[in-house]
């Protein structure tokens, strides 16, 4: 198969698609790897590297785009990568489409195949390829989260651990999966209050006997969300509902009995944010403020590590990629039910349930159509 990674061109996004490591593994295998000019630089690889691996270096996106079967990206495709695609491609990718009609429209019109990492599935029913970045972002939600507090950048002028003879920052995690185990480690590493919400007791159980006395752990009801919202001087946000848009569980009406600088990260964002007043901001401005209380909204977060984003990233795609390529689409997807779930647009229609509610369209199930 003909693999292309084109560079990513949103703001601030500098991962790249593939390793010169999972570049030299797919040539190993008999495939035809073509990467756009300097698309490693973010991550300190260069075309030199990717040469040695066995790749073919192209001068343009464009180039890439015509010429390969299978794009491999890291975000999702902006609109004017969406208009390269082609009837027939395949796109491996972050997509995060319920939030993003524009997007999804485009993917439709074009005809291409898209598989969604964030709707991969494993084994055990978790989300293998969400995971490494959910990691990474939640860890860096607390480093944020701790520079936004910091008077200069709007925040309440507090440091997380505090000082002997003043108490530290309260900070609460609504959300105990894996954005939130990591923003839990950072944060109780850090010296922090910290008090973490769920509806899953057999997860809040778990990091119970984790971090025993150093951790709050509170079923996450309307109330007892509002409760520690409004007594917080950090709240992350790291609620996800697979495929679909995240619930809204802080409203605009309660900023206003929030401590005054207080700061809100919201990881969902890419999910379209899990507070009322949340909307995507960029490494380039990442915060804004509402009603006194400062928003982190950045939808890329991990971008801004992009060495250790793009190794994590690839140790979970590799096998995925080595799939879709070794088998072609069809047949990975037939062996594969997890790997069939990340399935979210082909030929025109869209294929996963939850994005498919999100933007009212209908959804085809995918089935022995997918061989046609």
């Amino acid at each position: 198969m003909q693999i292309g990674v084109p560079k990513e061109i949103k703001n601030h996004e500098y991962r790249v698609g593939l390793t010169p490591a999972s570049v030299r593994e797919l040539v190993a295998h008999g495939h035809t790897v073509f990467v756009e000019h300097d698309a490693g630089l973010g991550i300190g690889c260069d075309d030199a590297q990717y040469l040695a691996a066995g790749a073919t270096v192209l001068g343009t996106a464009a180039e890439v785009f015509e010429r390969a079967a299978m794009i491999v990206k890291v975000k999702e495709p902006q609109p004017v990568e969406c208009r390269r695609l082609r009837a027939g491609q395949l796109l491996f990718t972050y997509l995060h489409l319920a939030p993003d009609p524009e997007q999804t429209r485009l993917l439709v019109e074009s005809g291409v195949t898209a598989i969604a990492y964030e709707t991969v599935t494993g084994a055990r029913g978790g989300l293998p390829l969400l995971a490494p970045m959910s990691e990474v972002a939640g860890r860096m939600a607390i480093q944020a989260g701790a520079h936004a507090l910091e008077k200069a950048h709007g925040g309440r002028g507090v440091l997380l651990g505090g000082v002997p003879g003043v108490v530290p920052a309260q900070v609460t995690v609504i959300g105990g999966g894996v954005v939130g185990a990591g923003a839990i480690r950072m944060a109780v590493g850090m010296g922090a209050h910290v008090t973490v919400l769920d509806r899953d007791i057999d997860r809040l159980r778990a990091l119970d006997i984790e971090y025993g006395p150093r951790l709050t752990t509170l079923f996450a009801t309307r109330d007892a969300i509002e409760a520690q919202v409004l007594e917080s001087d950090l709240v992350v946000g790291a609620v996800l509902v697979p495929g679909a848009a995240a619930p809204k569980l802080v409203t605009r009406a309660q900023l206003a009995q929030m401590r005054p600088g207080a700061v809100l990260v919201d990881v969902s964002i890419d999910q379209g944010g899990c507070f009322e007043t949340s909307h995507p901001t960029t490494h380039a401005e990442p915060t804004y403020v509402v009603d006194g209380i400062v928003h982190y909204c950045v939808a890329n977060m991990p971008g801004a590590v992009p060495r250790t984003s793009t190794f994590a990233l690839n140790n979970a795609t590799l096998p995925y990629t080595l799939a879709l390529a070794d088998k072609g689409f069809p047949q990975a997807l037939f062996d594969d039910a997890g790997l069939m779930a990340g399935l979210n647009v082909h030929a025109g229609r869209i294929t996963c349930r939850a994005v498919a509610e999100a933007l009212d369209y209908e959804c085809v199930e995918p089935g022995e159509w997918l061989r046609g």
